[in-house]
């Protein structure tokens, strides 16, 4: 099996395979980030940007102040 990055890990290998997940989770957390940032820049309302992710308004608006104050 293969990660995102096309690191291949041993699929036996169930420990492994849960690190790959979690290293590909926090890949994806950043990219996401800077996307959101992004799009604020650019002056897309949270609105836009719940609705490009498939979640609420709230929901990004909670991620997106826990990240901006951290």
């Amino acid at each position: 099996m293969e990660t995102l990055e096309g690191a291949a890990y041993e699929p036996d290998d169930p420990l492994a395979a849960l690190a790959a997940v979690a290293r590909r989770r926090r890949e994806l957390e950043v990219e996401e980030y800077h996307h959101m940032l992004r799009a604020r820049a650019a002056g897309v309302s949270l609105r836009g940007i719940a609705a490009a992710l498939g979640v609420s308004k709230q929901a990004v608006h909670k991620k997106f102040a826990r990240r901006a104050s951290g």
